[in-house]
């Protein structure tokens, strides 16, 4: 039987790899295999990206729309669901203005999706109320990095790995949710570069590096600022580098004199001599290069925390060279676009300032409108308004903020005020559950665009398959429904046009074209004038903003310490079979035999002594909500942490995670909470979040 195979792009996580679609005679999809001589995967794909095919070809998918009536949905036309949301969006407009309306976009969308999202959104509905999921992974990565280096991404490229004598990995296990790239670190370990992992857990990467720095949650700031204090002291900074590219170093210096890696030891839980052992290591090193994750930007010292790692490297002129940099590891496959594409409420595409009067100007001439010049509301500042009755309208696409957004139970309190919830997905989510209009969208397979990647490679998605049934592209309803409602401002006949768009309105991508990025495996932007083939690495001669920043910032302790009421401390993790919410890896019968549906991870001590066995039922509970799991024993979680993944909507860990947030970026603290875990009844099962919502 002869098969074709289709160029695209895995959706999952931020590492981008080459994946081929496999179709029969009868363009059926019937494979998945790695490119092999892209770029980022060099022919190799992860537990993920191998079973791609499930989450297209679930039977679960959304074929029509679906209206709600009471309890059940009901399928509709496409014309009927498009006039009904016309028609109440504008009555809520009328009724209670544009700043009651907003539309929440998807990281795991296209850039031309999220790019005609946030159009919508400023140009039809006339708000600035436009967010994504970045809010609750890397929004203090685009804000930290861009007040200290002028630009919120990662600095480097991949395969810089293999050009560095150093890696330090902080607040991350790539081993499990960015698995290629995990695989080259240690592969690049095994080469002779040293490997040192900062993480309250005892992560793959943990058990084979060089040190091992297991601080305590919440201590980043404190840990960093010891290790400049050593640098400093011990005169291991770059003072060329400093003194050419740099302001602020005095003042740092200053900041950091008394915090010696003796006065943080309690504080961090990490012995003075290892700081100083790993603070000569990393200035010492020629090239070091960091990665960082959620264990960074989940705190509500987020931003500070992305400004400490800033300080790291700028100190010891770690940036603009090959294997070096700050370099975030992004979660999602387009999380990194979706930013670009100023799904954010206080940016326009390229990050340009919504009340900066000449981006007004520019965007409100290209559009042919006058823009809104209020920064608009975060998706958790969209949740809390509609509460309050202040915010009565979302659309909302390719998320499902009910399981991984923090406080479940308020999410959902949220969502059923809204006078109307529209959700555009391919299965029927938690959150699509709770929707007055479910829309079917088209898969990754089955429709044409691009992904950026965390490395900011822009690259080209093929279609390979027809839409199932009636689903259509994000941009392409989003379209239809501005037409409904009147308007003629997102008129484009194919995705190609609206790339086009994208690259007239926003500078890092000015040079790119569809053709350029299939003969390139992509683009690295800014890709402009001056850097028409793209750029590998960021800040190499020059800066943004002139010198880079090295800004002075303090430790401050998390939101909710333990207490007797809650004795026990609870961060969350992902696990390697499984992605965000488990709405596509968990489709897949190869991956979820796996991983049981959730898990809690305890130290066997603190299980010992709660009479808690290996995988025995347990509770856990929180200020903010109660669940049931299965216990895992082990000592990769030190004494008094437990820890929770969120891919499983049975035993939500966002039942229990705190709502703080970082005042920059309103990114909630979901990295620490304080929980009580109990054993329930010897040979009980537990009860899902459902089961438990029934009962009470």
């Amino acid at each position: 039987m002869s098969t074709k195979l289709i160029n695209t792009l895995c959706p999952f996580c931020g590492v981008g790899c080459g994946i081929n679609l496999k179709l029969d005679s009868n363009d059926q999809l019937v494979g998945v295999e790695p490119q092999k001589n892209h770029p980022i995967s060099q022919g190799k794909l992860c537990d993920k990206g191998w079973s791609t095919a499930y989450a297209i070809t679930s039977p679960k998918r959304l074929t029509q729309p679906l209206k709600r009536v009471n309890k059940t949905f009901y399928p509709i036309s496409w014309q009927e669901a498009l006039s009904t949301i016309s028609e109440e969006l504008q009555g809520v407009i009328e009724q209670w203005g544009s700043q009651a309306v907003g539309l929440i976009s998807s990281a795991r969308a296209t850039n031309e999706d999220n790019y005609v999202a946030q159009k919508f959104a400023r140009a039809v509905l006339k708000t600035n109320n436009i967010d994504h999921c970045a809010r609750i992974c890397h929004s203090p990565t685009v804000a930290g990095l861009k007040q200290s280096l002028g630009s919120g991404a990662m600095t480097n490229s991949a395969k810089d790995i293999f050009s560095s004598d150093l890696i330090l990995v902080f607040g991350a296990d790539p081993t499990e949710n960015h698995s290629i790239i995990g695989g080259q670190i240690i592969q690049a370990h095994l080469q002779g570069a040293q490997l040192i992992v900062v993480d309250p857990r005892v992560t793959r990467l943990a058990k084979l590096a060089n040190q091992h720095m297991q601080l305590k949650l919440g201590s980043n700031i404190a840990l960093i600022n010891a290790m400049l204090h050593v640098i400093i002291e011990e005169s291991y900074f770059d003072k060329t580098f400093i003194k050419a590219r740099c302001d602020g170093f005095e003042h740092l210096a200053q900041h950091v004199k008394s915090i010696t890696p003796e006065s943080v030891e309690k504080l961090t839980g990490v012995s003075a001599q290892l700081i100083r052992t790993v603070a000569k290591a990393y200035s010492q090193a020629k090239h070091a290069m960091i990665f960082y994750g959620m264990g960074i930007t989940q705190y509500m010292s987020g931003t500070n925390n992305v400004i400490s790692l800033a300080n790291l490297a700028l100190t010891c002129g770690h940036i603009g060279k090959a294997g070096t940099g700050v370099n975030p590891l992004r979660g999602q496959n387009n999380v990194q676009g979706a930013c670009d594409m100023g799904c954010l409420p206080n940016v326009y595409p390229g990050y340009q300032s919504v009340d900066d009067e000449k981006a007004q100007e520019k965007f409100s001439q290209a559009w042919h409108t006058e823009v809104v010049k209020a920064p608009g509301l975060t998706s958790l500042g969209m949740s809390k308004a509609a509460l309050s009755g202040n915010f009565r309208a979302l659309l909302l696409f390719g998320e499902d903020p009910a399981v991984t957004d923090p406080d479940q139970n308020q999410v959902k309190s949220s969502l059923k005020n809204l006078d109307l919830l529209v959700v555009a997905e391919l299965t029927l989510t938690e959150t699509a559950k709770l929707a007055d209009i479910v829309l079917p969208a088209a898969s990754f397979a089955e429709k044409e665009g691009t992904f950026t990647n965390c490395e900011r490679r822009v690259q080209k998605l093929n279609q390979a398959l027809a839409p199932i049934g009636q689903a259509k592209g994000d941009w392409q309803w989003l379209q239809a429904l501005a037409k409904e409602m009147g308007s003629e401002q997102l008129n484009w006949s194919n995705s190609e046009e609206v790339f086009n768009e994208i690259t007239s309105l926003t500078p890092q991508y000015q040079e790119m074209n569809y053709q350029k990025l299939d003969d390139n495996y992509g683009l690295q932007w800014p890709c402009t004038n001056n850097s028409p083939n793209g750029t590998a690495i960021l800040h190499s001669t020059s800066f943004p903003i002139g010198k880079a920043k090295l800004i002075a910032v303090n430790h401050s302790d998390i939101d909710e310490m333990p207490d007797e009421d809650f004795p026990l401390q609870l961060t969350t993790n992902r696990l390697h079979f499984h992605y965000g919410c488990g709405s596509m890896t968990r489709n897949s019968p190869l991956l979820e035999r796996e991983t049981p549906a959730g898990i809690l991870f305890i130290n066997p001590i603190d299980a010992d002594n709660l009479n808690i066995s290996h995988f025995s039922a347990v509770s856990v509970k929180s200020r903010r909500g109660y669940l049931e799991t299965r216990a895992i024993l082990t000592n990769d979680v030190p004494l008094g942490l437990v820890s929770m993944p969120y891919h499983f909507k049975e035993a939500p860990s966002n039942q229990l995670t705190n709502t703080a947030q970082d005042p920059v970026t309103k990114m909630p603290e979901l990295k620490a909470c304080a929980v009580i875990v109990t054993a329930l009844a010897q040979g009980k099962i537990p009860k899902t979040i459902e089961q438990l919502q029934q009962e009470s």
